[in-house]
C-alpha cells in the first residue's frame, strides 16, 4: 500500500478523489472515534453517527485548510463541533460531557438542572492549567497521557488537575443553582 504525505492526502480530498478520503477516514479514525465514544458514555451507534457527520463536514470544508497548525486538530475541532450540533438536534440529551464513568453519582440540583452553556461559562472561573486540563479531557476526549505531553506535565499532574476542576465546577453549579433557586 501506498504512503502518502499529509499534504497529499489533504490535496486529494480537495479534489474530491475517493481513495485519498477513505484513506484519511481510516487513517483518524481511531481518534476520533474514541473521542465520540468518550462523549457518548460508549454509546456505540451515537458515536459512528457523529462521526460520520463530523468527517463528512472535514471533506466539505477540506478546501479551508490552512496548512497553520496540527491538521489532526483541525479534524478534531469539527469532529468535536458535530457532537455538539448532535446534541442541540437530540434535545433529549441534557448534556453531552462525560467526566469518567467511575464518578461518583452526585445528588446535586445544581447539576442535574445545568446546561451545556451554564457550563461553559463556569470554566472561566478555573486557572488556566486547570481549565487547559479539563477542556482536553472532557471535551476533547485526550487521554492524560496526551495531555501531559501537550502541556509538559506528568499524567498524575493532568489528573489532579481534572480533579480540581470537577471539584470547583461542583461548588460552582451548586452555588449557582442555590442563586437560582432563593
Amino acid at each position: 500500500m501506498q504512503q502518502y504525505s499529509e499534504k497529499q492526502l489533504i490535496e486529494g480530498c480537495r479534489e474530491n478523489q475517493r481513495h485519498f478520503q477513505e484513506i484519511l477516514y481510516k487513517q483518524y479514525f481511531p481518534k476520533m472515534m474514541a473521542m465520540c465514544m468518550h462523549h457518548t458514555n460508549g454509546n456505540h451507534a451515537d458515536a459512528m453517527e457523529m462521526l460520520n457527520a463530523g468527517f463528512l463536514k472535514v471533506f466539505q470544508k477540506i478546501g479551508s485548510f490552512e496548512f497553520k497548525g496540527s491538521f489532526e486538530g483541525w479534524i478534531r475541532r469539527i469532529v468535536y463541533h458535530a457532537i455538539v450540533d448532535h446534541y442541540k438536534q437530540n434535545s433529549k440529551h441534557s448534556h453531552f460531557l462525560v467526566l469518567e464513568e467511575k464518578d461518583d453519582k452526585v445528588e446535586s440540583s445544581g447539576l442535574q438542572n445545568c446546561f451545556v452553556e451554564d457550563l461553559m461559562q463556569l470554566l472561566d472561573y478555573l486557572p488556566p492549567t486547570t481549565q487547559k486540563v479539563f477542556k482536553l479531557y472532557a471535551l476533547e476526549g485526550f487521554s492524560h497521557k496526551e495531555i501531559g505531553e501537550k502541556l509538559n506535565m506528568s499524567d498524575g499532574t493532568s489528573k489532579w488537575h481534572l480533579s480540581t476542576a470537577r471539584e470547583k465546577l461542583k461548588k460552582l453549579l451548586d452555588e449557582q443553582y442555590f442563586l437560582k433557586v432563593k
